[in-house]
């Protein structure tokens, strides 16, 4: 079987600048993950198992005193 070999389309970059591309979903998912566990975090009333440890109580209290909520 013949080896295959790909062409470029576009000229190798240059030796000072990298350049690298990422799919849209590999910004997107970390993004979107961050927020869903924010907001566990941020809302005390769904976080039932931590609503008995003060230090917890007192983060989310400041973390709400931060947002001005």
């Amino acid at each position: 079987m013949p080896a295959r070999t790909r062409s470029r389309s576009h000229p190798p970059a240059s030796s000072d600048r990298v350049e690298i591309r990422l799919p849209w979903w590999s910004m997107a998912l970390p993004a979107v993950a961050f927020v869903v566990l924010f907001l566990l975090v941020a809302d005390p009333g769904q976080a039932h198992a931590a609503t008995d440890d003060a230090t917890v109580g007192r983060i989310l209290e400041h973390i709400h005193l931060t947002l001005g909520r």
